[in-house]
């Protein structure tokens, strides 16, 4: 499911309409609609703001319906691991906006 898609979803589980996230936001209600049909691109600062209204990481909505867990915040006994699938276009996106570094300094093990 793209960005878009769930930006949308999760607007709507929270019971607001575009008019209502749009004026938290203090934006044009038609910038919420184009992000949604696709015909404005979605910017990382949008997404921040977007994580912040709702309480939620930003990783949310790249892994919506799913939950991402940071393993630094689970105690040890506890520890789980949660692995999600990206498509490759918006892997080094939520990288940075997960590390906050290039995607291009760090080092990643990948599965193959």
């Amino acid at each position: 499911m793209e960005i878009k898609e769930n930006i949308k979803k999760i607007r709507q589980a929270k019971g607001m309409t575009q008019e209502q996230f749009a004026e938290v936001l203090h934006l044009d209600p038609s910038v919420i609609s184009k992000m949604e049909s696709g015909e404005r691109k979605i910017y990382a600062d949008d997404l921040i703001k977007f994580a912040e209204l709702i309480g939620e990481d930003v990783t949310y909505f790249y892994t919506y319906p799913k939950r991402y867990v940071d393993s630094e915040l689970v105690n040890a006994p506890e520890r789980i691991s949660v692995t999600f699938e990206v498509s490759p276009d918006k892997r080094d996106i939520l990288l940075k906006l997960v590390t906050g570094q290039d995607p291009n300094n760090l080092r990643i093990s990948q599965e193959t």
